[in-house]
């Protein structure tokens, strides 16, 4: 038998990376975190010289104490963090340990980690990790089914801006969007039905909520709105349901400037008004359960449907760390590691 060459022996660095949340639920945090977040050109695409004094004189003095109650009643106190982060470290240990177990094969070592875009951990702080532990590939895991340029390529972004300052670079590779891959697919569809066969009553109505995004971003080019409708549609066929029964909506909406419609909160409205009682969410467009969908689709939008003649609702978790979503997590970094591990 051939021994392995040497550069097949060294480890390999997996990195999953997620948005990012506060340090902690209170103002100061939440500041630095908006603050680092919208002034991303790739989240907020306006004019520098227009959009950072209105974030800086407005909205960084206004919607940070909003922002920290919320975060506040989210808090994972036992860790010290918020959801979107114990959930993001969850899916990197579980990871790592299918990894030590064997999952990639024995060719080369394969270290997990993982990283935020916005705080902590930084990208900069994990990536310098791996190579310092030998690294000399590195799989860059964005957690954003959909790809969008103020999500998935604002991860490139700051990967290629911290690696320019290093001399010495890894060999990296980027994993594709995986809207309509049939492992992400069957993980929802297993999620879904797991979660209505649990409930005490049958939804006469299921709305997939997605993150929304302005609709000149999409006027630009971008896929993420046409990446949500395919997701949308291939999980309402695994499940077999009606469009009736099944609905696309948009949440999160911010500003003025029109966003991809329709919004969750009319979608919601209407369905009430109409005389629909049982309601279920579901958010396939987010890998970990983070203040969006706990709090805005499990509290806010759950209590517009409840004030306007609902009577039922629920709120499917994500995936998270669950069994079918570690499956999904593994089966794409298995196949991004092709020819190397």
């Amino acid at each position: 038998m051939t021994a392995p060459s040497s550069s097949a022996a060294t480890p390999i660095g997996v990195l999953l990376v997620n948005l990012g949340t506060p340090d902690a639920p209170d103002v100061a945090s939440v500041r630095r975190y908006l603050g680092q977040f919208l002034s991303d050109p790739r989240v907020v695409e306006l004019p520098r010289l227009l959009w950072l004094p209105v974030l800086y004189g407005v909205i960084l003095n206004t919607r940070p104490g909003r922002s920290a109650k919320a975060y506040e009643d989210i808090w994972n106190a036992e860790t010290n963090e918020g959801p979107l982060k114990t959930f993001t470290r969850l899916q990197a240990e579980k990871l790592a340990a299918r990894a030590a177990a064997g999952a990639f094969g024995d060719a080369a070592p394969v270290i997990v980690e993982y990283a935020m875009r916005y705080q902590s951990p930084s990208l900069a702080s994990k990536i310098e990790a791996l190579m310092a532990r030998g690294c000399e590939r590195l799989l860059v895991l964005p957690l954003y089914p959909q790809y969008a340029a103020s999500t998935t390529a604002s991860v490139f972004d700051e990967v290629a801006r911290i690696l320019r300052k290093t001399r010495r670079q890894p060999s990296v590779r980027f994993a594709a969007p995986y809207y309509d891959d049939p492992a992400y697919i069957d993980a929802l569809a297993e999620s879904v039905r797991v979660e209505l066969a649990g409930l005490d009553f049958e939804p006469e109505v299921v709305i997939a909520s997605f993150h929304g995004l302005p609709q000149a971003q999409i006027d630009r080019g971008d896929p993420y709105g046409s990446h949500c409708e395919a997701t949308s549609r291939l999980l309402r066929e695994a499940l077999g349901m009606s469009e009736e029964r099944w609905r696309l909506a948009f949440q999160s909406r911010f500003g003025r400037a029109k966003w991809i419609e329709p919004y969750t909160c009319d979608v919601v409205t209407a369905l009430a008004r109409q005389g629909v009682e049982r309601l279920a969410i579901v958010a396939p467009g987010f890998s970990a359960d983070c203040l969006e969908t706990i709090e805005e689709l499990g509290v806010d939008i759950r209590d517009l449907f409840l004030e306007h003649g609902g009577k039922k609702f629920a709120r499917v978790p994500c995936l998270n760390d669950s069994e079918a979503g570690m499956r999904l997590v593994e089966t794409i970094a298995r196949r991004e590691l092709s020819g190397w591990a």
